[in-house]
């Protein structure tokens, strides 16, 4: 595999809601990208998800929703009523002790559903402005970028016992 076409798909993997870090950082160091280029390249793309998702939610998501229950696409309200009680859920108890720092833990947690992604939806959904969302997400993706990279860094040399923050690809 050429080096442009793994920047390419750690690129994809690192905007990607179901990967993200996990994903991106582990399978350019594994085809060959210095973790000291894999870990800024990836943590640089996965930041741009606030601005991105901030954009699409205050564009595209109000015409697919629709302004009256009768309007908007069915299926997409029911995807995103339950992404965002899922969201709202599991941000509430820590914004509300910890205020956008919380948003920030949250995103740093480089678990399943704890990115960039759930991270700048709550922020949205519970009234953050756009410029407190970006620093919280931009925080959160350095440190959990450097979560990863440690971690990437562990199974390289044989050291697997923290693979959980890994996704496998």
């Amino acid at each position: 595999m050429s080096v442009f076409s793994v920047l390419l798909w750690t690129a994809f993997f690192s905007f990607l809601p179901i990967s993200e870090l996990r994903g991106a950082i582990p399978f350019a160091v594994a085809n060959g990208i210095p973790w000291y280029w894999a870990y800024p390249f990836a943590a640089f793309l996965n930041a741009l998800v606030a601005p991105v998702c901030w954009l699409f939610l205050s564009t595209l998501h109000k015409l697919f929703y629709g302004a009256s229950p009768e309007k908007g696409i069915r299926w997409y309200k029911k995807f995103f009523d339950r992404f965002v009680e899922r969201a709202r859920e599991k941000l509430k108890s820590g914004v509300e002790k910890w205020g956008w720092l919380g948003i920030a833990i949250f995103v740093a947690i480089p678990l399943p559903m704890t990115g960039a992604w759930t991270g700048t939806l709550g922020a949205w959904v519970l009234g953050f402005s756009k410029r407190w969302t970006l620093a919280a997400v931009i925080l959160g993706v350095v440190i959990a970028g450097a979560i990863v990279t440690v971690v990437t860094l562990l199974a390289v040399q044989g050291i697997t016992t923290l693979n959980i923050f890994i996704k496998e690809i």
